[in-house]
């Protein structure tokens, strides 16, 4: 019998707060280019007043989510499960996760009390993306977040790499991995973001544990977490690590191993204006391709291409009908 869902995820639940600043914004507030940055609440707040939020657009995000959201737009069934606060953001990103189609955990009347996650996301014109986050409740995030009869009614479990910055995440990611694989449910996990595993790297590894099914992550998120120095060596490596995974390789598109033999796709050239959101959206693509019929190589060269459509625009995300344009 068919699951409910293609694809159940899990991560951090931030309103994405996308804005458009030059280097000299960096410097004036010593802010670290191109990475992401853990923030507390009294230094986001002073960023966001040093920016037109009114020309700033807002959306419910977080890495995965951004995944799942993508999938859905191009005809996936989907399940989120995150965490935000009984706040008027945690309201807006509760209305907004819906509105894209994807299920969900949370309900107006059991949200805690507290702050809801945001993530600043600067973009500059060279297309680089910077982003000073404030977790809020997301960092909270545990095992009570888990719908286990979702889970149970999914193909894939999506586990997003962002949550092994606490104790608790890395213990809700374990359980629901070991769950998955008791139901007989793939897990996929994506790395996102080189200080996951540069700076996490041994929860990181308890995570992976003794292999996954699909794993995402760049060229050089493979380079850190195995410990080599180039992508060919990177990719020998990770063949222990996990039994699929893709390796992105930005303007050199990307590199499949499909559990056999590597697979090239090719990229599709673009003209980057910001690359927020690429690797979100490569994995939300590849997750429904593989969920609805298409090949490794099929669903990889869709997700070229979505990741290309998507660095080409402002925002980390395709609207439904751009989406479903490239199918």
């Amino acid at each position: 019998m068919a699951k409910k869902y293609n694809v159940y995820g899990m991560g951090n639940a931030l309103v994405d707060i996308v804005t458009e600043v030059d280097d000299a914004f960096f410097a004036a507030n010593e802010i670290e280019k191109g990475v992401m940055t853990l923030v507390d609440e009294a230094r986001q707040s002073a960023l966001v007043s040093a920016i037109d939020l009114d020309a700033a657009d807002k959306q419910c995000g977080g890495s995965a989510a951004n995944s799942i959201i993508g999938a859905a737009q191009f005809g996936a069934r989907t399940f989120y499960s995150c965490k935000v606060a009984n706040d008027e953001l945690g309201h807006f990103y509760l209305t907004d996760l819906k509105a894209n189609g994807a299920d969900t955990n949370l309900t107006i009347d059991t949200l805690p009390e507290g702050i809801t996650g945001k993530c600043l996301v600067m973009t500059t014109p060279d297309a680089e993306r910077t982003m000073n986050t404030f977790l809020g409740v997301t960092a909270t995030y545990s095992t009570e977040q888990i719908d286990e009869a979702a889970l149970a009614d999914s193909e894939y479990l999506y586990i997003e790499g962002y949550l092994v910055t606490s104790s608790n995440g890395v213990e809700a990611m374990k359980i629901a991995r070991d769950k998955a694989a008791a139901l007989g449910i793939k897990t996929a996990l994506t790395f996102s973001d080189p200080a996951m595993v540069k700076y996490f790297g041994d929860a990181m590894k308890e995570v992976v544990g003794d292999g996954i099914d699909l794993l995402f992550c760049n060229e050089e998120e493979a380079m850190i977490y195995t410990g080599t120095d180039s992508v060919p060596a990177a990719v020998e490596a990770m063949k222990s690590v996990a039994k699929q995974f893709a390796v992105t390789l930005g303007p050199d598109g990307a590199l499949i191993w499909d559990g056999e033999s590597e697979i090239k796709i090719d990229p599709v050239p673009t003209e980057a204006v910001d690359t927020n959101g690429a690797g979100d959206l490569f994995a939300g693509a590849f997750l429904y391709g593989v969920t609805h019929g298409l090949s490794l190589s099929d669903a990889g060269a869709l997700a070229s291409r979505a990741s290309s459509a998507v660095v080409s625009k402002f925002g980390p995300r395709l609207s439904k009908a751009q989406a479903q344009a490239l199918l």
